[in-house]
């Protein structure tokens, strides 16, 4: 199944790189942030790039509803009558962008049918784009080269675990217990997908909160490169608008070369 023509998928890889571009503006200045009513941050780049993003998506395909983060007051009402939806985070990990570590991204997803079919990740601090769509596979552009994933794998000498820099629960700490020998890798952002999709890691445990446009555009590049993300309490498939919340369960999510 294609889901939209390669030339829209690249388009989309295009918007996320504009949206990119006004975040690195902000990066280069004084940041200021406001605290919003669910006490996370958020700052002038997160809505420059949610107004780039959000007016060349309706260019691109008007026809299809919009969520984002910065933009989330929709009902459930009218959620639930969406077959089809852009779903973006216009600055993942806006806690590494303020620390100015460079692992924040953006996230651009189309859902269909609860699952996300094309997903653009764009690291514009790292100068790395990973996008994907069914159909077409999943792959990593850099300055200049292009691969698809996922890359070449040698069996792990112990696993590798990717996890949160700003969200280590004691959940997590549990869960590692019943890992043989394990390595730890903190990461920023929805980059800790895109290291299992490339073959960097095996298993990223979240077992803590999430929205679902913190996962999405990262899910279908995980996913098309041949990895999974499974909900942790029953192991099915993690699914996106099958509620009035937007927030996911917790949930495992696992390389291509690392299924059971």
């Amino acid at each position: 199944m294609t889901v939209l023509t390669e030339q829209q998928l690249l388009a989309v890889v295009a918007i996320a790189r504009h949206a990119g571009r006004a975040i690195m503006d902000v990066y280069k200045q004084e940041i200021a942030v406001v605290i919003k009513q669910d006490q996370t941050p958020v700052t002038q780049a997160d809505l420059a790039a949610h107004q780039s993003i959000v007016s060349q998506l309706k260019a691109l395909t008007p026809t299809i509803p919009i969520l984002s983060e910065e933009a989330a007051d929709i009902s459930w009402q009218q959620r639930q009558t969406w077959s089809r939806y852009w779903l973006i985070d216009p600055l993942d990990g806006t806690k590494e962008f303020i620390a100015g570590n460079g692992e924040f991204t953006v996230n651009i997803a189309l859902i269909e049918a609860g699952q996300p079919v094309l997903g653009v990740v764009y690291a514009p601090a790292l100068a790395q784009c990973y996008y994907a769509m069914i159909g077409y596979g999943a792959w990593r552009q850099g300055e200049e080269e292009l691969v698809q994933l996922p890359l070449a794998v040698t069996s792990p000498q112990v696993i590798r675990v990717v996890g949160s820099r700003s969200h280590m629960t004691d959940e997590v700490t549990a869960y590692l217990q019943h890992l043989p020998e394990y390595q730890m890798c903190a990461v920023g952002s929805s980059l800790k997908f895109c290291q299992l999709a490339e073959g960097n890691a095996e298993i990223y445990p979240r077992l803590g909160l999430t929205s679902e446009w913190d996962t999405a555009a990262a899910h279908a590049v995980l996913t098309c490169a041949g990895g999974q993300i499974n909900r942790y309490d029953d192991g099915k498939p993690l699914q996106y608008n099958q509620k009035s919340s937007l927030l996911n369960p917790y949930f495992i999510a696992t390389a291509p070369h690392w299924q059971e």
